[in-house]
């Protein structure tokens, strides 16, 4: 039976599972409105993860053919997976954010093997090994993608703007660094325990209790754009700080208070995590060799081949925000190309 936790007001939580996964369930809210209930994320596109969404909107007294709604964080598969499936039971939109609408479309549009020879060619540069590259220049032709048919958005999401619904008052505040179009939103409404604050706050993955978000680089394979994510993601985060909302509902975890602390916690730890690197960069190191130093979650060695194309892409995040603070530089003629500090 899926977990439904009802948490006032018109608003519930149920516990989709992510298949695989060490972070187990995508917390998919249900908010009430005048005109039927919406959600916000939907989960990961599976059989389990369905029949579980499916039980607990029953659980919440509703179903999938009665939704009216999708509001997408944003859109990686685990908050985006069963949009497309909720809107062919009810016919519901589904709203997002115009950057992650763009990826959704290129992601539709992009055949695998254009993803292959861009992600071989990223990680050469990046310094990877050759026993690392191999199996995505072997798989290329054989091997499909997960999630290369996301739902198309019906809805543009409008940092700022109230969204359209009846009976409430939610306003989207664009958030990118864990993705470039990522939005959390703000539910400016008394909370209905009256806690002190500024109403609640649906944060997505942008700001969760005890995870650091994945702040990697926005891959585009027809973009040389030299983005910043980290400095996006920082930026974010002091603006939902200045919210001071009474409660955070995240995507992940549980629901928590007092988020202008955990945005220091968050601002610190990325501070001293840059200062570090600067550390290991006293000598000349590849974005894949930075990757193999810093710390994670556990032993580089015990990190599986697809997580470490993910560390290696958070360590280039890291390294743009270095060098356009003026920390770090890149070393002049350097092939792969190396850091060091300045």
């Amino acid at each position: 039976m899926t977990q439904v936790y009802d948490h006032g007001g018109g608003v519930r939580s149920l516990r989709v599972p992510i298949p695989d996964n060490p972070l187990g369930h995508t917390l998919v809210y249900v908010v009430d409105t005048d005109r039927g209930p919406v959600l916000i994320d939907t989960g990961w596109d599976d059989p389990a993860s369905w029949d579980a969404l499916t039980d607990g909107l029953a659980a919440c007294g509703t179903s999938p053919g009665e939704i009216h709604g999708v509001v997408i964080t944003h859109h990686h598969p685990d908050h985006h997976g069963l949009s497309g499936r909720v809107r062919e039971a009810s016919g519901a939109w589904i709203a997002m954010h115009a950057a992650d609408g763009a990826i959704v479309r290129r992601t539709r549009s992009t055949r695998p093997e254009r993803w292959f020879t861009y992600m071989t060619a990223k990680l050469e540069a990046a310094g990877a090994p050759e026993e690392h590259v191999a199996p995505l220049r072997a798989d290329r032709p054989h091997r499909a993608l997960p999630g290369l048919a996301p739902a198309l958005p019906d809805r543009e999401i409008v940092p700022g703007e109230l969204l359209d619904l009846a009976g409430r008052r939610l306003r989207a505040i664009w958030t990118p660094g864990h993705t470039p179009g990522h939005v959390c939103l703000h539910l400016e409404e008394e909370h209905p325990a009256r806690l002190p604050g500024r109403g609640r706050l649906f944060s997505g993955d942008h700001l969760l209790p005890a995870i650091t978000p994945h702040i990697g680089l926005y891959e585009d394979p027809d973009d040389a754009t030299v983005t910043d994510p980290l400095g996006d993601y920082l930026d974010s985060l002091e603006r939902v700080g200045r919210l001071a909302p009474a409660e955070v509902l995240p995507a992940h975890q549980h629901v928590f208070t007092d988020a202008a602390s955990r945005v220091a916690e968050l601002l610190a730890h990325h501070e001293d995590r840059l200062t570090g690197l600067l550390t290991l960069l006293a000598e000349p190191l590849t974005p894949w060799q930075l990757a193999e130093r810093m710390e994670w979650n556990r032993p580089w060695e015990q990190i599986p081949h697809g997580s470490r194309n993910i560390a290696v892409s958070e360590a280039e995040a890291h390294l743009r925000r270095l060098v356009k603070l003026g920390r770090a530089e890149a070393v002049t003629g350097s092939e792969p190309v190396t850091y060091v500090a300045v």
